[in-house]
C-alpha cells in the first residue's frame, strides 16, 4: 500500500472539520423531536402519549430501513478515493431507489398500526390517536429515508455545512408548522396529533428538496450528475448497496431495541425510576450525537483511504478519530460526575412534588451513565470505522451479541434477580456496550483491510 505522509494533526483537523457540522445536524434533529414532544404536550396528555408511541413506532421502521441510505457514505467515500465519479452517481442512485422502495413497502403496516398497538396492550384511546398520527406521518417515511441518503452523499463530498444549516432550518419550519396545525393558529385548521405529523412531513419534504437542489445545481457538484437518468437501474450497484446496507439497518434495530427494552424494564420498577431513566437517557442521547458526528467523519475518512489504498493514512486517521471521540467522552463524563443534579434538574419542574425523588434517582443513574459514555463512544466509533472499510456483517453479529445476549440479560439479572433495580438495568447496558466496543475495535484493528485483503462483507475492495 502507498504510505501517507500526512501529519497526525492534519488528520485531527480533517475529522473535526467534517465531524462537527455532522454532530450539529444530529443535535438539530434531536431538537426537532423535542419540539414535537413539548408542543403536543401543551395540547393534551393523551395526545402526548400517542405521539410518543407513534414516534417510537415510526422510528423502529425507519431505523431498519435506513441502512441502505447509510451505506451511501462509505460507498461514495471509497469511490471518491478511487476517482470513480460515475460509480458515485450509480451507488447513490441505487441507495435512493432501495430507500424509496422500503418506504413504500412499510406503508400498510403503519397505516393499520392501531391493531398492532392494541395487540401490544396499549390503551384503545391512545392506540387510536397514535394510528391517526401515523397515517399522516407515514407520508414522510420516503422523504426521511431519502434525506439520509442525501446527507451521506453531501457529507462524503465535504458539504456537511449544508446538511447542518438545512437541518436547522427544518427544525424552525417544523416548530412554526406545529404551532399552526396542532392548535389551529394563523388561520390553519386545528388538527391535534395529525397536525404534528403534517408539520413533520412538510419539513421532511422541504429538507429533501433543498439537499437535492444543492446536489443538482451546486457548480462544484455538477460533475456527479446525480439525478441524470435517475430511472436507469444499475443492478450491480443495487446488489452492493443491499449487501452493505441491510446489516447496517439490523445493527441499528438491535441497538434501538435494546434501549426500548431497557425502558420497559424501568417501567416495571416504578414511575419515578422510569422518569429518571428517560432524563438520563436524553442527556446520554445528546452526547451520543457528538460521538456519532465524529464517527460519521471517520467513516468518510476511512473510505477515502481505502479508495486510495493507503494503510498508513487509514491507521493515522482512525487514531485521530478515536482520540477525538475519547476526548469528547471525557468531557461528558466530567460533566455527569460534577453536576448530575443540575443536569437532571434542567428537565424537571421544581414546584412538582415528585421532583426531589426523580432528581435524586436521576443523579444516581447519571453516575452510571458516566461509565456508559466511554463504552458508547467506543462502539459507535468502531462501527463508523468498520463501515468506512465496507465491513458491516461482522459488526452486526457482534452488536447483536453485545446488545441482546449480554446487555439485556445482564440488565434483567442485575435489576430483578440481584435486586439492584434501575442501577442494575444501566450497569447491564454498560456491560453490553463494553463488549460491543471492545470486539468491534478488535475487529477493525485486526481486519484484512490493512493488508489489502478484502473484508467478508461482499464489498468491492482495492486490488
Amino acid at each position: 500500500m502507498r504510505q501517507d505522509p500526512t501529519p497526525f494533526a492534519a488528520h485531527l483537523k480533517a475529522v473535526l472539520a467534517l465531524g462537527l457540522p455532522l454532530a450539529g445536524s444530529h443535535l438539530a434533529q434531536i431538537a426537532l423531536h423535542v419540539t414535537d414532544t413539548v408542543m403536543v404536550g401543551w395540547y393534551g396528555v393523551s395526545e402526548l402519549a400517542a405521539v410518543v408511541l407513534g414516534g417510537a413506532t415510526f422510528f423502529i421502521f425507519f431505523i431498519l430501513g435506513s441502512g441502505f441510505a447509510q451505506a451511501v457514505m462509505p460507498m461514495v467515500a471509497v469511490e471518491l478515493g478511487r476517482g470513480d465519479e460515475a460509480q458515485v452517481r450509480r451507488d447513490t442512485r441505487m441507495a435512493l431507489w432501495l430507500s424509496a422502495l422500503y418506504g413504500v413497502a412499510v406503508y400498510p403496516a403503519l397505516w393499520w398500526s392501531g391493531s398492532l398497538l392494541l395487540a401490544l396492550g396499549q390503551a384503545p384511546e391512545v392506540a387510536a390517536l397514535a394510528q391517526d398520527y401515523l397515517r399522516v406521518a407515514v407520508l414522510g417515511m420516503v422523504p426521511a429515508l431519502l434525506i439520509m441518503g442525501m446527507k451521506g452523499f453531501l457529507s462524503s463530498v465535504e458539504r456537511a455545512g449544508i446538511v447542518l444549516w438545512t437541518t436547522l432550518a427544518a427544525t424552525a419550519v417544523n416548530a412554526a408548522l406545529n404551532w399552526a396545525f396542532i392548535f389551529g393558529n394563523w388561520g390553519a385548521p386545528e388538527l391535534g396529533v395529525r397536525g404534528s405529523a403534517l408539520a413533520s412531513v412538510v419539513a421532511q419534504v422541504l429538507t429533501f428538496a433543498i439537499l437535492a437542489a444543492v446536489a443538482a445545481f451546486d457548480p462544484a457538484l455538477a460533475r456527479f450528475r446525480l439525478f441524470t437518468r435517475f430511472w436507469r437501474a444499475d443492478w450491480t450497484a443495487l446488489a452492493q448497496v443491499w449487501r452493505l446496507g441491510w446489516p447496517i439497518g439490523m445493527t441499528g434495530l438491535f441497538e434501538a431495541g435494546m434501549f426500548e427494552t431497557a425502558a420497559l424494564m424501568m417501567g416495571w420498577i416504578g414511575t419515578k425510576e422510569l422518569a429518571a431513566h428517560g432524563i438520563a437517557l436524553q442527556l446520554g442521547a445528546i452526547s451520543f450525537m457528538v460521538y456519532l458526528g465524529l464517527a460519521n467523519a471517520a467513516t468518510v475518512r476511512a473510505g477515502r483511504t481505502v479508495g486510495t489504498d493507503d494503510a498508513r493514512s487509514l491507521r493515522d486517521g482512525a487514531m485521530a478519530a478515536i482520540a477525538l471521540v475519547v476526548g469528547a467522552a471525557g468531557v461528558v463524563v466530567a460533566a455527569f460526575l460534577a453536576a448530575p443534579e443540575f443536569l437532571v434538574g434542567l428537565f424537571l419542574d421544581p414546584d412538582n412534588p415528585g421532583t426531589p425523588a426523580i432528581l435524586a434517582y436521576g443523579a444516581t443513574l447519571l453516575a452510571v451513565a458516566a461509565l456508559f459514555q466511554l463504552a458508547d463512544a467506543a462502539q459507535v466509533m468502531a462501527l463508523g470505522l468498520l463501515r468506512g472499510v465496507h465491513d458491516t456483517r461482522w459488526p452486526m453479529i457482534i452488536a447483536s451479541v453485545g446488545y441482546w445476549l449480554i446487555g439485556i440479560p445482564s440488565s434483567y439479572v442485575l435489576a430483578f434477580r440481584l435486586g439492584l433495580g434501575g442501577v442494575g438495568v444501566w450497569i447491564g447496558l454498560v456491560m453490553g456496550l463494553v463488549f460491543a466496543g471492545t470486539f468491534l475495535m478488535t475487529r477493525f484493528w485486526r481486519g484484512p483491510w490493512f493488508s489489502g485483503r478484502p473484508a467478508d462483507s461482499g464489498a468491492r475492495t482495492p486490488a
